[in-house]
């Protein structure tokens, strides 16, 4: 069709003729139709092989709004090299750096009895054909068969998978073959400077019968630690029900109360450098047996999983020279998450012993605590002797604190935040300035928590993402547009939306002019035109009542036991002090005092039962999540409408 249309645009250039224009322009309107239904087409493909693996679908799209290049231009073997030797020297480094001292005590000391888990369970061919449709297809270059093809053969397959698995897990032994990793370099961020090599993490392709392996493992393991209660209570990586939503509601509701008491809080966001690279396998596997529990045939499996391990990094069609791994886990591996989670339980009972409030998401911490504004230059002594303890343990278990991504700020009222003078603190050495705003696990903080600088940043990315979809949206269907939408906009303003319970309208009008925008991109309505009925239209619930939803949703879970510990014991049923003869009042939950609006009545603790209450029975009734999800939207929609 260009080729014709070349050859009619030559022919009205030369002739001149009206009958040669309009078959030239009607050709050229056929072309465009055709073109936009070819690129329709395409897309829609694309989305349908990524359906059901939302975090495939995030990036196929981020890759057609965005064209990825390739920040390697140089493939060659010696490229390769060079990046092999900047990942083990820099872990190397790290390593040599820490004067490391006498096993700390609370490697041994623990309080709880020591239940053994000497072997596993045999794996069954469901529950190896379940893990494997579980998986994400992706295929590493090790793998013989493409994951592709053993998934669409999945019946004819999953017999030899679960005898080889089942052959690993009884004799405690780990295949050599699925002990390699494959490193991708992968930038931090797509700002950074590509020809930096400080500005990559390493990046694990493993085989896939090892990631099967693994989740096969994986799972019995944390059986055992849940059953026996040994994960650490206020860690929320890579846990079931565990987010970092649930983490940031528990962590500001903590701060918000401390506030509403009458005194400000400090915050510490400690990074440490490489963290899972420097694991100590020594450690770790005494850690297993002596915390965990892991005893004869389990605690040989592991043993045999970590030695031997061998590593390459490979750009394009070149690798670099293999390496042995001496310590680390494998970042990308299926065991590498929760292995390190064992691996820093000692840390949180270093917070437990001196009472100090914290919260980890894998290699991110946080320590927050009450300043006590009778001493405003100084840092409690407390907090003084914890960090000291803390910085013997660490550098007992080859590990280093990053001071340029450690961050520290003060929380409270702006009256509380202004009568403390501190402007730095010092930690292990390095003095770390306090700052007005901080990012945390993906939301910055300010220091009076009005999440105005988290709502200028979101509408700034969420435009920018909106002006991209809509220069694809002529040539997407409704459907297919409406997911870039979800995947790029709704994301973004339900991610940690419970926070902003209580944020003053302005800040909810702005996010609500970002999802009134995006409406009409999905729609394709002017920019004046009324967008209320659009949005009913689309069934989208306006943001305050998005807010509302999650707030009803997190209490929902907290009451039915499916939400962290550390969120449900916020929460505490109604008891009647005199008999009703009405039932209004079952399934209340108890609504504590609180003193000010602007803190006390923001955290999830008074929040929940407030909003709970104001359920109408049916909702407040018991029921599953799905019921309570459908039944709490069509309700919400119903106020909002």
């Amino acid at each position: 069709m260009k080729t014709n249309g070349h050859a009619l645009e030559r022919l009205f250039t030369s002739k001149e003729l009206l009958v040669h224009k309009l078959a030239y322009r009607d050709h050229q309107r056929t072309y465009s139709r055709a073109l936009t239904a070819a690129r329709s087409k395409y897309f829609s493909q694309k989305f349908v092989n990524s359906a059901g693996n939302s975090k495939q679908l995030f990036y196929t799209i981020n890759s057609l709004l965005n064209p990825p290049t390739n920040p390697h231009t140089d493939t060659s073997i010696d490229k390769c090299n060079r990046f092999m030797d900047f990942f083990t020297n820099k872990v190397a480094s790290i390593r040599s750096s820490i004067s490391r001292t006498v096993r700390h005590p609370f490697d041994t000391t623990f309080p709880h009895t020591i239940n053994t888990f000497s072997d596993f369970s045999a794996a069954t061919q469901t529950e190896v054909e379940q893990t494997i449709k579980s998986l994400n297809t992706s295929t590493c270059p090790l793998d013989p068969l493409p994951t592709q093809l053993l998934k669409s053969n999945i019946t004819v397959v999953s017999p030899f998978i679960t005898t080889i698995i089942n052959q690993s897990l009884h004799s405690g032994q780990v295949p050599s073959a699925l002990k390699t990793a494959i490193i991708r370099p992968r930038l931090k961020k797509p700002s950074l400077n590509a020809a930096i090599l400080t500005n990559y993490r390493p990046i694990s392709n493993i085989p896939f019968l090892a990631k099967i392996l693994e989740k096969t493992v994986a799972h019995q393991l944390h059986n055992h630690l849940i059953t026996h209660n040994l994960y650490e209570k206020f860690q929320s990586g890579f846990r079931s029900a565990h987010s970092t939503e649930t983490a940031l509601v528990r962590v500001m509701n903590d701060l918000l109360l401390t506030a509403d008491q009458g005194s400000p809080s400090l915050l510490l966001l400690l990074d440490l450098s490489a963290a899972f690279d420097t694991v100590e396998h020594t450690i770790l596997l005494n850690r297993l047996q002596t915390v965990v529990g892991l005893s004869e045939t389990t605690l040989h499996w592991f043993q045999e999983y970590l030695t031997g391990r061998t590593e390459f990094v490979a750009l394009g069609q070149c690798q670099s020279s293999p390496h042995t791994v001496n310590c680390g886990v494998p970042q990308g591996s299926v065991l590498g998450p929760t292995l390190f989670s064992i691996y820093m339980l000692p840390l949180g009972q270093i917070f437990h012993k001196y009472k100090i409030s914290f919260h980890c998401y894998a290699d991110d911490t946080q320590l927050y605590m009450k300043m006590d504004s009778t001493t405003p230059k100084t840092l409690p002594s407390v907090l003084q002797v914890c960090l000291e303890e803390m910085r013997a343990w660490m550098a007992a278990n080859f590990l280093q604190l990053n001071s340029n991504k450690t961050e520290a700020i003060i929380i409270g009222t702006p009256h509380q935040t202004q009568s403390l003078s501190l402007s730095s603190i010092s930690i292990f050495g390095h003095d770390i300035p306090l700052s007005s705003t901080v990012t945390n696990l993906g939301i910055r903080l300010d220091s009076n928590l009005t999440f105005d600088t988290h709502i200028r940043h979101l509408c700034k990315v969420s435009f920018l993402h909106l002006k991209n979809i809509a220069k694809l949206r002529p040539s997407l269907s409704l459907p297919d547009a409406e997911k870039l939408v979800h995947a790029f906009i709704s994301s973004r303003l339900d991610y940690c939306n419970a926070l902003l319970v209580g944020a003053p309208g302005k800040s909810i009008q702005k996010l609500q002019h970002i999802q009134n925008s995006a409406a009409r991109v999905l729609m394709r309505r002017r920019k004046y035109e009324h967008i209320t009925p659009v949005l009913r239209s689309l069934h989208w619930l306006p943001i305050q009542y998005r807010v509302q939803y999650k707030i009803g949703l997190l209490t929902h879970q907290c009451i039915h036991g499916t939400a962290p510990a550390y969120l449900s014991e916020l929460l505490i049923p109604h008891t009647a002090t005199r008999t009703l003869r009405s039932t209004t009042s079952s399934h209340r939950l108890h609504q504590p005092l609180t003193k000010l609006s602007t803190t006390g009545d923001r955290s999830f603790k008074a929040v929940a039962p407030q909003f709970w209450n104001s359920l109408p029975e049916f909702l407040r009734a018991t029921q599953s999540v799905e019921l309570f999800k459908k039944g709490l939207k069509t309700f919400l929609f119903k106020q909002a409408f």
